[in-house]
């Protein structure tokens, strides 16, 4: 029998022509010159009307075009003579500037320039043009009828009269007045501080949303072979934020008058150095005139990173057609039916990936049996990465994952424009990408607390660290944020180097800000360990049980820095390729991490950790336990997928940012954003361009501590701080090179040495480890007898 030929199918619909040329850069450029130069011109012509308005009102206009010998004096001849006379005489008089200046704005935001949000323009001008109008018309009153219509054009003196006439000049002249009041305190936010007196706070920047989650998306497909959708198929929605969209960090309060030089530094509060310490946490101990705390005012000036430092990343065809639903639809009910399967009802819910076919099966239908045709519904539809969800939990359906034809980019840049990250009141949010149903997929790392990457050799794992990472730069403050970068393949982080001063955190004695060493890996665990316990012993004084408690305490000034406290930033450890650091370090390196992860989460010390191999052995079950939260790319085995999310499923995606996110009991299917090399480099460069701290965060001491003896220290070749350092350790009852060198203001290397000398002379004891020296005196007054005994004895000899 001869075959029948298949239809050719229309390579593209008309509405993805139209978004083509519309998306050109030509056209970008064209429309932008356009408005350009058509608002100069605009302008030109009105300005031009001021000066030889009595010339160009001297003939009728209805000839102006028509006969030859009308000679007009407008710089933009009688064009511009006839537009002068329409928009300044018969409109709205002098507001018709704001008209040119729409065009201009328009013009410069086509060609990516910003020069003021284009929406509020808009909203500002309409209602501007119409209140300006009617106010010059009001307040040339009589004059205007003797100059034709007066500096408020027609409108503003027509409606004027009306005004006058139904509430008299005098109840016109307060309505205007308040209109116009209440118009400048709406569109320009400083005014309403002028008016209320806070003439000095600091300005926020206006913030526009452009939300990009589209709940239209899911159609009912009928049963009936070959019946076509009754609801139009949904095409992915792309962007259409600012691409000049800057985000403000929040903050708690402004102090301009405290001086906070260095970083981490403590605002000095007066108060008895005699009080109790529970008395300290319990009660606000600032004076009346101090605002609370900002840690942000350590570096004032500090903005953000701005969303057009990020692309747009579209694919042509990343639509689902109708043809290719329904043909899906067909092929899933054919194969089932010929299992003797029957459906009632099947719907489609598409994805920037996948689609998802949820099916309601007849009464008696095992759904078992659905479950084990997962490879023969593959095989009918052609298509890798076919996942069947035996039951949807909480809906009551079978759910049939099929990969589309042609998948959709979700670029960074959309995540970052979306209302839900934009309104966020998370603590560490991160945007992770877009779920099948085209809602942003949003998770607070505070929550979680801990996420462990896995995924094969480039299927987005890399581009995935990229994300949390620039999810975080957006919102965050560096006084809010560090971050400790281990990447022992010394290329996958490299970039995040620019931005050392601003974000990092590293041990004293070291230079690079990226860790590759491994022995470098193993000292930042410990250290870290340390300045564990050390926050810890902060929230016992403070009586809090967490970060966000002590923090808001310290804000309301209720924690004394006298007393040792100091303002807690987050801390984020993202460790790309884990598995070799376990090959290499093993048990060294497992137990200080097992034991952050198990009780850091209260004292705001977080773990991103990454490796392409996820087997028992690296992957062991002490960080399996400790991490609730796994994201998984695709990998090459079943058991690679039971490893990570304890079930089959991350070794059925497609690949290419596609990932599964097991938090709880709750399996999320994801495609995860995408941002590029370039994107990251620009983040970097701008936040690392911006004044920053003179060092990155520097964490407790723990490598080279063991020091030198006692018989080795030189009691006359003490440093000249020995005595300042001595009365701090005591002071703050630490004995920790850190402590003295931020506090001095010196270099690790002669903070040691004074450490050293202290235990020498018996002030602090020796090293212990992961754990702080103890010193030896309880009061200054003891310490105080003891270095005048010292003095003594050095004169002596």
């Amino acid at each position: 029998m001869r075959k029948k030929r298949k239809p050719k199918q229309k390579s593209k619909k008309p509405e993805g022509k139209i978004m083509g040329f519309l998306r050109d850069e030509r056209v970008k450029l064209a429309t932008g010159i356009f408005f350009i130069l058509l608002g100069l011109y605009l302008l030109l012509a009105l300005i031009s009307y001021l000066f030889t308005w009595k010339t160009d009102q001297s003939f009728e206009y209805s000839q102006i075009f028509l006969s030859p010998d009308i000679q007009v004096e407008n710089w933009a001849g009688k064009t511009g003579a006839f537009i002068g006379n329409l928009m300044i005489n018969k409109w709205f008089g002098i507001a018709s500037f704001f008209i040119p200046a729409l065009f201009l704005i328009t013009g410069f935001r086509a060609l990516n320039i910003k020069l003021l949000p284009l929406g509020k323009v808009f909203r500002v001008s309409i209602i501007g043009i119409i209140l300006v109008s009617v106010s010059l018309g009001y307040l040339a009153g009589s004059q205007a009828s003797m100059l034709g219509s007066g500096p408020g054009g027609g409108h503003g003196y027509i409606v004027s009269l009306w005004l006058n006439s139904v509430l008299g000049k005098a109840g016109t002249g307060f309505l205007l007045l308040f209109l116009n009041f209440a118009f400048l305190l709406f569109s320009y936010k400083p005014a309403i501080l002028w008016f209320t007196g806070n003439k000095h706070k600091r300005k926020d920047e206006d913030i526009f949303y452009s939300d990009h989650d589209d709940p239209d998306n899911e159609i009912d497909i009928s049963t009936v072979k070959g019946e076509k959708p009754k609801e139009s198929y949904y095409e992915a929605t792309k962007e259409s934020g600012d691409p000049h969209l800057a985000f403000t960090t929040k903050t708690v309060g402004k102090n301009k008058s405290d001086d906070l030089s260095e970083k981490g530094s403590d605002v000095e509060l007066t108060i008895e150095e005699k009080k109790e310490e529970e008395n300290v946490a319990g009660k606000d101990i600032r004076p009346l005139h101090q605002e609370n705390y900002d840690p942000t005012l350590d570096l004032p000036g500090y903005l953000p990173p701005t969303i057009q430092l990020l692309e747009d990343h579209f694919s042509d065809n990343s639509h689902v057609s109708k043809e290719e639903l329904l043909n899906n639809k067909n092929k899933i009910v054919e194969t089932l039916s010929h299992y003797k399967i029957e459906i009632s009802k099947i719907k489609a819910t598409i994805g920037p990936t996948i689609t998802l076919y949820e099916i309601i099966p007849a009464p008696g239908v095992r759904i078992s049996k659905i479950k084990n045709l997962e490879d023969d519904i593959a095989l009918s539809l052609s298509a890798l990465g076919i996942r069947i969800i035996a039951p949807i939990p909480g809906r009551g359906t079978i759910g049939i994952e099929v990969p589309n034809q042609n998948p959709e980019i979700v670029s960074m840049k959309s995540m970052i424009t979306a209302r839900k990250y934009q309104e966020t009141d998370f603590e560490l949010p991160i945007v992770l990408g877009k779920t099948i149903s085209n809602e942003a997929y949003m998770f607070d790392l505070t929550k979680m607390p801990h996420l462990l990457v896995a995924g094969a050799t480039g299927q987005g794992k890399s581009i995935g660290l990229n994300v949390i990472i620039a999810s975080l730069l957006y919102k965050k403050h560096p006084a809010e944020l560090k971050f400790i970068f281990i990447d022992p393949k010394k290329v996958e982080l490299a970039q995040y180097t620019k931005i050392e001063r601003h974000f990092l955190a590293k041990l004293p004695n070291i230079e690079e800000p990226i860790i590759t060493d491994t022995q470098q890996v193993i000292n930042t665990l410990n250290s870290l360990t340390i300045e564990m316990d050390e926050r810890y012993d902060l929230m016992k004084k403070a009586h809090v049980r967490n970060i966000k408690e002590y923090n808001d305490k310290f804000i309301n000034r209720r924690l004394s820095p006298e007393k040792g406290h100091r303002y807690l930033p987050y801390i984020v450890l993202v460790i790309d390729e884990f598995a070799d650091l376990i090959m290499t370090a093993g048990r060294e390196l497992e137990t200080p991490l097992a034991r952050i992860a198990q009780i850091a989460r209260a004292i705001g010390i977080h773990l991103v950790i990454a490796t392409q191999r996820p087997t028992t052995n690296i992957i062991t079950g002490v960080i399996k336990a400790n991490f609730p939260a796994r994201l998984a790319f695709r990998v090459t085995s079943m058991i690679d997928s039971r490893t990570i999310l304890d079930t089959p499923g991350a070794n059925q995606l497609v690949g290419r940012g596609d990932l599964l996110i097991s938090a709880g009991s709750d399996l999320t299917r994801i495609q995860c954003a995408f941002i590029d090399t370039p994107e990251i480099e620009r983040i970097t460069d701008f936040i690392g361009s911006q004044r920053g701290y003179p060092t990155a965060l520097l964490l407790p001491e723990f490598a080279g501590e063991e020091g030198l003896n006692s018989s080795d220290i030189d009691p006359l070749q003490r440093d000249s701080f020995f005595e300042e350092a001595a009365r701090l350790v005591v002071l703050h009852q630490q004995g920790s090179t850190s402590l003295i060198q931020r506090k001095l203001s010196i270099g690790y290397n002669r903070a040691g040495r004074i450490i050293d000398q202290l235990e020498a002379a018996g002030i602090v004891g020796s090293f212990e480890g992961s754990k702080a020296r103890k010193v030896l005196f309880a009061d200054e007054y003891a310490l105080e007898q003891y270095l005048n005994e010292l003095s003594k004895e050095s004169t002596k000899s």
